[in-house]
């Protein structure tokens, strides 16, 4: 079994995987001095089946030998990390190549691999990144933007008299306090975003299908219906297609 691993910027999610079929899944937080021992506490006994290889999409390098020592232990190999280097079947117009996350090129891998080319791939995490993928294959590049949390965090860093609040504390339009006004503001303001920054892709590229994919996609699904389809597990489902 196939063991694949996407290190995030605010958890790293694991797949467990028969063929290309997802067995089970799971995540813990992201500690970025973590050790393997500490990463091995926080799995505990969530790997209920034994796998025999690992693949990983890693944008937290702090975590890579870490894990890769958790990894080792894990399935008796040396787990493959994926790299700007891999192979995707894409022509990657971005510069420079390394400056790329690694996680964008999986999820347009795994996007066209899945749905077909052209698309649009939208991740919905600690960072927004939107991509375009032409019917040729070719990376276009795209859109990097703040994720809901991000924007929370540096609305209260730079206005202190404003509370950190739970960006999901209110989805009401019209907030009638100080923290249902912010939590719409962000909550609100973030899906218009991403609806409006979609909406400006599929203009200038004339490319129509969306998959969505990350933390918070599945949140906005309701929201962006008819905008995207909602794909939760697309990174690790390419991983698992990189790693056959």
């Amino acid at each position: 079994m196939l063991l694949a691993v996407d290190i995030g910027n605010s958890a790293i999610k694991f797949g467990l995987f028969e063929g290309e079929k997802l067995t089970s899944k799971f995540s813990i937080p992201t500690k970025r001095d973590a050790t393997a021992d500490e990463i091995k506490l926080s799995v505990g006994d969530r790997l209920r089946a034994a796998a025999d290889s690992a693949i990983v999409c890693s944008v937290v390098p702090d975590l890579d030998l870490p894990m890769t020592a958790f990894l080792r232990e894990v399935t008796k190999s040396e787990a493959t990390f994926v790299g700007n280097s891999f192979d995707f079947g894409l022509k990657i117009n971005y510069e420079p190549l390394e400056s790329v996350g690694t996680d964008r090129l999986v999820n347009a891998f795994a996007a066209v691999e899945k749905y077909g080319a052209p698309c649009i791939v939208c991740s919905l995490g600690t960072a927004t990144t939107i991509d375009v993928v032409s019917a040729e294959r070719e990376f276009l590049g795209g859109i990097i933007a703040p994720g809901m949390e991000a924007m929370a965090e540096a609305l209260h860093m730079k206005a202190p008299r404003l509370p950190r609040v739970d960006v999901l504390s209110s989805r009401h339009l019209i907030g009638n306090t100080t923290e249902a006004s912010i939590g719409s503001g962000i909550y609100n303001g973030y899906a218009a975003m991403v609806e409006g920054l979609i909406t400006r892709l599929r203009s200038e590229s004339g490319v129509s299908r969306v998959i969505g994919t990350g933390g918070y996609a599945g949140l906005f699904s309701a929201q962006l219906a008819g905008i995207m389809t909602v794909d939760a597990d697309l990174l690790l489902s390419g991983l698992c297609k990189l790693g056959k």
